[in-house]
């Protein structure tokens, strides 16, 4: 079993900064990719940020310049600093992580729970 724990989220005012943060753990032998994702109330899951296990990361283009993403190998964790917060970044944000486990041929991705960010006006 993969488990993703997710923290970090809360309420900020606009212009402020909130770090989330994504734990892998369970039986992960390598990890391909690592994302956020965010689901605001009767929208889709968009992505917002992801890096691969090469180093390449990509970002959304509404967040572009705010937001950074970042890992710790070492921890199988991926990270999301938000900057410059503003009320459209209001949403529930989900870790993604795709990886390989032994003894299962292909890769597999696994979701956290989600975590609430809520950026006031």
């Amino acid at each position: 079993q993969v488990r993703l724990v997710e923290s970090g989220g809360g309420l900020v005012q606009t212009g402020g900064s909130l770090r989330l943060s994504c734990a892998a753990s369970g039986n992960i032998l390598r990890i391909y990719t690592m994302e956020w994702y965010r689901q605001a109330p009767g929208k889709q899951r968009d992505l917002v940020a992801g890096v691969t296990s090469g180093g390449s990361t990509n970002y959304a283009d509404s967040v572009k310049g705010r937001f950074t993403i970042s890992t710790d190998n070492a921890k199988k964790a991926v990270y999301l600093q938000m900057n410059s917060l503003k009320p459209e970044d209001t949403a529930v944000y989900f870790c993604h992580v795709v990886f390989g486990s032994q003894g299962v041929s292909l890769p597999r991705g696994a979701w956290g729970q989600g975590t609430q960010v809520t950026v006031s006006s």
